[in-house]
């Protein structure tokens, strides 16, 4: 074999050894193949895997529970609970139905709290008014938690911790607007500036596992606040932007189209009313509404008047602002009511409690001419800067009459704009509920009405009429991202404070009550033999309510007749239980005096046994 024919079969070799391994390396990557279907199948593995750790790891849902403040005007107080934490916002009161004789104040039953007391890392409040704070010293009473509160609302607060003697033992924390706080592991509450008819109100954002909740206490848009701090809208968009799971609004106006108008109009009305006049000037208002008070002194400054206080709660709320800055005025602008006689009348303006015609309130007595310092004359210029809450319509009105009788001149909220609300109207709502932009949309604080009012509102910014949740006093809301449902119920309801009193008073005792104010008392004594079970002496009658008795001897006589024929007739059947004879003598008595008269009074009859 020749060189060239040698070169030639080495080509031809190597050529097929490289085909063979070419073909080896095919065959290879085939097989390799075959693991990435056990990956698969690996895969599949991991996935069930996965879901058994979601569930492990699944978020709860966040418990809103109302205790109060829902189908009611007042008594705010809501429980926000995640796992094993709860915090609580506002604690307030409301005051007495007209049913509600001799009740001073109303609360709400705390009960739920102190079966949880420790779980509550706090209670949150949003503003100083009493709807939102009137309970918290008998919440204290009850469990001692800390409490976080605005500064002027902690004032407000101190002053009450004071009288209930409670200030040693209580945590009382100011925070500032803007300010966020850490509430346990599963809480974090930021205060978000608002507006409303008293300084430091806030609105809540309060963060959890679960979602944000933005509770807007009670609010109103005023682009010209009193004191220049305008409700902060970028923080709330900013919110709205990031992903808000509920919104909780201020109901009150839900009903009211349009806005409400800003504060400082009012003001302009004091200017005038203020401008050369040369009476005396009476100003009757909420003692809350530092702003409103702000607005009279700086009218009476503007027109060198000197200012004095009528009423407890105006007194103590005037105190405690201009102790912390939020009234400005010079020193020497308020003098003492007893000093009111070294001035003239065009010198001087009464600050004084009594807008709503409340019986024992300073205006009241004024118009009545009871009042032990302040008499009222046809020199006088009456402003009441306020509008009625409904129910105490007829009360103003008779107020406005004694002092038009009095001769006074009465200015009020039908003849001047002397007045504007503290909470947003329908266009207001609809801004905070574009900012905000929730998932959910809850509303509150109000009746019934009201809170259907809301909803329509919120239906025509868009919120799907599901994501709607319309709550009541008691009822557990569990909500978060994954959806929301009502799990059951908690005791809620109202507790009846009457002088030291609290939760003394329940139904009974009021349906007793109204039993004696509606029809009297009659109470029958008389003794009885114990061993023999005969009359020794009455029955005497005793009548309060009831009727006149020395203008009705003759039915106080018929009254004993019956009661002495009762009594016989247990005789004569051998009956000596006296709870029998007196049930006996008490039916067929209150049959024979209901023919005889059309009424039904108390009955009470006393044995005595010698």
């Amino acid at each position: 074999m020749t060189e060239e024919n040698k070169k030639v079969e080495k080509v031809k070799r190597k050529g097929e050894v490289e085909k063979k391994t070419q073909k080896r390396n095919t065959t290879t990557r085939t097989i390799t193949r075959k693991p990435y279907k056990k990956r698969a199948t690996s895969k599949k593995t991991d996935k069930k895997e996965n879901v058994k750790e979601n569930k492990v790891f699944k978020k709860s849902k966040l418990k809103i529970i109302p205790l109060g403040g829902l189908h009611e005007i007042g008594k705010n107080i809501t429980v926000f609970e995640y796992e094993n934490e709860i915090i609580v916002v506002d604690c307030g009161l409301s005051f007495p139905e007209d049913d509600m004789l001799g009740i001073d104040l109303v609360i709400p039953d705390i009960s739920y709290l102190e079966k949880n007391v420790d779980k509550i890392k706090g209670l949150v409040i949003t503003h100083g008014h009493e709807d939102h704070i009137g309970s918290v010293p008998y919440l204290l009473k009850k469990i001692n938690i800390p409490i976080y509160a605005p500064r002027l609302a902690a004032g407000l607060i101190r002053n009450k911790l004071e009288e209930h003697k409670l200030v040693r033992s209580t945590k009382l924390i100011e925070v500032m607007q803007g300010q966020t706080i850490s509430l346990g592991k599963n809480f974090k509450v930021e205060f978000i500036r608002s507006s409303h008819s008293i300084p430091d109100s806030v609105m809540l954002a309060i963060t959890t596992p679960a979602g944000t909740v933005l509770h807007t206490g009670d609010f109103k848009v005023d682009y010209t606040p009193i004191d220049g701090k305008i409700m902060d809208f970028g923080r709330i968009a900013e919110l709205g932007n990031q992903g808000i799971l509920a919104l909780m609004s201020d109901i009150t106006n839900s009903e009211r189209k349009g806005f409400a108008m800003s504060e400082r109009s009012v003001g302009e009305v004091f200017d005038k009313l203020f401008l050369h006049c040369t009476k005396r000037i009476v100003v009757a208002t909420f003692a809350s509404n530092v702003h409103r008070v702000q607005q009279i002194v700086n009218s009476a400054v503007k027109y060198n008047r000197k200012i004095a206080v009528c009423g407890r709660s105006m007194i103590n709320m005037i105190t405690t602002a201009r102790e912390l800055g939020y009234i400005e005025c010079p020193e020497n602008i308020f003098i003492d009511i007893d000093m009111i006689n070294q001035y003239t009348d065009e010198q001087l303006v009464i600050i004084t409690t009594g807008s709503q015609g409340e019986p024992m309130s300073a205006l009241t007595r004024m118009a009545a001419g009871e009042h032990r310092k302040v008499k009222i004359t046809p020199n006088d210029l009456i402003i009441i800067s306020a509008t009625p809450i409904p129910g105490n319509e007829k009360y103003v009105s008779k107020v406005i009459d004694d002092l038009m009788q009095i001769g006074a001149e009465v200015v009020y909220s039908s003849l001047e704009d002397i007045h504007v609300s503290g909470h947003a109207c329908q266009e207001e709502q609809k801004l905070i509920l574009a900012l905000a932009k929730p998932k959910y949309f809850i509303p509150v604080h109000g009746e019934y009405r009201q809170l259907i009012a809301h909803s329509e509102t919120a239906q025509s910014m868009g919120i799907d009429k599901d994501n709607i949740i319309m709550l009541s006093n008691g009822r557990i809301l569990e909500i978060g991202e994954d959806g929301i449902a009502f799990t059951g119920n908690v005791p809620s309801g109202r507790v009846l404070v009457d002088g030291l009193g609290v939760g003394d008073v329940g139904n009974i005792v009021l349906r007793d009550r109204q039993h004696l104010s509606q029809d009297g008392l009659i109470i029958i004594v008389l003794t009885m033999d114990s061993s023999t079970g005969e009359v020794v002496a009455g029955p005497d009658v005793i009548s309060r309510g009831f009727v006149y008795v020395r203008e009705s001897e003759n039915l106080m006589d018929e009254v004993k007749t019956v009661v002495r024929h009762e009594i016989k007739k247990c005789e004569e059947r051998g009956v000596r239980d006296w709870a029998t004879i007196k049930s006996t003598t008490r039916e067929n008595l209150r049959d024979y005096i209901f023919m005889k008269t059309k009424r039904n009074p108390m009955i009470i009859p006393i044995i005595m046994e010698i």
